[in-house]
């Protein structure tokens, strides 16, 4: 991913919209380059900022930040763990249909 795709996904990944795909390398992005990390951080603090003074409500946009990334590695987390499971899965599958063809064969 590059910088300008990065700068693009900001608002989808503010609203909590990305896709999985998209996500993991938003993410991997996020964490390899800093310019962008700044900037995500900058539109976050604007946009939840202003939506938050509108409000009249007390925030900590710096910590809202920081769990919106928690949240987002959590997701990513379990998208992989589900899709290796579904590997596992899948893999046993076609061993046992495997081992009956032969058996039946045999």
């Amino acid at each position: 991913m590059d910088c300008k795709e990065f700068e693009k996904l900001i608002p989808g990944y503010i609203a909590q919209k990305l896709p999985y795909a998209e996500l993991k390398r938003f993410c991997q992005h996020a964490e390899e380059c800093g310019e962008c990390r700044e900037e995500l951080t900058i539109q976050y603090l604007t946009t939840e900022g202003i939506q938050r003074l509108e409000d009249g409500g007390a925030f900590d946009l710096q910590k809202e930040l920081d769990q919106h990334e928690a949240d987002a590695r959590r997701k990513i987390r379990f998208h992989d763990a589900f899709l290796h499971f579904g590997l596992a899965v899948e893999a046993v599958a076609v061993s046992v249909i495997f081992g009956l063809v032969i058996w039946i064969l045999a």
